[in-house]
């Protein structure tokens, strides 16, 4: 089988609206001229995403809306906060100038009140108006007092829920996408609340995105269940694993390294039946929606060995913009406080946690064992974690100390490695002592 990009991906995800830090409320009186757009500021920290080792960019919601992107108004025109289609244009032609690949937020679930189609309907025309089979639509009243009622999104009535049951909406929305890739040939999407989408609707916009490029990478957005659900053969490619979000993080705070080495050996373990072996599900400890990883350790010194987690565990690894340097953000303070304006001399781009991203990377991307390996469990405490990954008698091995003091580790797979994170000559026939808050990568 021929290798695709996605199968050796490692994502920098990257919320526009406040990265470029604009009013979180559209006004609507900008009238951007092209080359002084806010989304400009991409192409220059293009050097640093990819001295970081990223090779994807993955955008959250940039095309026009009312408030926070996810309230659709146009998707062909660029927020006018952020700048012109021009200046995303030219974003999109650095980035892939650069050998980084691009994937968009695509919103079909829902779109905002401004979405024109939606505010052509009225109390007196809502059962005959042409749009009217393109939302959810009934007798009663809508909570802004609308003189009809419509299905809003989780009942979030500023997200109106779009009817994927009809053919002319798909139709629209396929559209969208051609539209996309024709002018900015993106290569991927991450499909906004995926677990709310039509399964039928899933199925038609896996073969016309894989019409318009073999290698078109589907991402949905899903939490709880059975991932197989929307991952197969004849939707999407992956999905995000909540599941394992939530060990990633609770395991170190909780010095119980059990609950995460759990969900990987029912999801991917090599040795007994799992839900998703040969599978790549995208993995992260933060994003856009949740408190930032700096600030959901209880203990700071866990950064390290849970990046080393993230970027050996299997799965497409994503960082969430300005993570990689540690910035906070408490979700209890409000979406706000976790999509700040993106300053980098706000940061130390040569400190240690970037420094040790850069190699996880780099490790991630060069090593086939971890991108596309197998996955076996090779040592367990509540503080100690050590497991392989293999592919074509190529092993990588990840060692990992939540402890404060040094562990020996004696581990099965006996010969000489290098940890690619200190570049050091490992030899696993005696026992390993790992420092406190350490970890390693051995590869062969």
């Amino acid at each position: 089988m021929n290798k695709l990009w996605y199968d050796n991906a490692v994502i920098y995800q990257i919320y526009p609206i406040g990265y470029c830090g604009v009013s979180r409320r559209n006004t609507f009186a900008e009238t951007p001229q092209e080359g002084t757009g806010r989304i400009l500021r991409v192409i220059e920290h293009i050097p640093e995403i990819k001295r970081l080792g990223f090779n994807a960019v993955m955008f959250n919601p940039l095309f026009q809306s009312t408030a926070h992107g996810y309230d659709t108004i146009d998707y062909t025109t660029v927020d006018t906060r952020l700048g012109t289609n021009a200046d995303f244009k030219k974003v999109c032609d650095a980035l892939h100038e650069n050998g980084l690949k691009i994937i968009l937020d695509g919103v079909f679930n829902h779109v905002g009140r401004d979405f024109p189609q939606f505010k052509q309907i009225t109390a007196q025309n809502f059962t005959h108006n042409e749009y009217k089979d393109w939302f959810h639509l009934r007798d009663g009243n809508s909570h802004f007092n609308d003189g009809f009622y419509y299905e809003g999104w989780e009942g979030h009535y500023d997200l109106v829920k779009l009817n994927l049951y009809n053919p002319i909406v798909k139709d629209f929305l396929k559209n969208v996408i051609s539209t996309w890739v024709k002018d900015y040939d993106i290569d991927g999407l991450r499909l906004d609340v995926a677990y709310s989408l039509e399964h039928n609707f899933l199925k038609e916009l896996r073969t016309h995105c894989k019409g318009l490029k073999s290698d078109f990478w589907l991402l949905g957005e899903t939490l709880h269940g059975d991932y197989n659900t929307w991952m197969n053969p004849e939707m999407l490619d992956s999905t995000t694993n909540y599941e394992c979000y939530k060990g990633l993080y609770s395991s170190f705070n909780d010095l119980n390294m059990f609950e995460i080495a759990h969900s990987l050996g029912r999801q991917f373990n090599s040795e007994h039946w799992c839900m998703y072996s040969g599978k790549k599900l995208a993995c992260f400890i933060d994003n856009h929606d949740v408190s930032r990883i700096a600030t959901r350790l209880t203990n700071p010194s866990h950064l390290k060995p849970l990046y080393t987690l993230l970027f050996t565990m299997p799965g497409v690894p994503i960082v969430y913009c300005g993570s990689e340097y540690g910035q906070e953000g408490d979700k209890h303070h409000g979406d706000d406080t976790l999509r700040p304006e993106f300053d980098i001399t706000k940061y130390d781009t040569k400190s240690e946690l970037p420094t040790l991203i850069s190699k996880l990377t780099q490790v991630h991307a060069n090593t086939e064992a971890i991108h596309l390996g197998d996955y076996r469990q090779l040592f367990l405490t509540n503080r100690q974690f050590a497991f392989a990954r293999s592919k074509d008698g190529k092993v990588a091995i990840t060692l990992l100390n939540a402890d404060s003091n040094p562990f020996s580790f004696d581990i099965s797979i006996k010969g000489t490695f290098v940890d690619a994170i200190s570049g050091s000559e490992v030899n696993t026939n005696a026992p390993i002592t790992l420092a406190g808050f350490g970890s390693m990568v051995l590869v062969n």
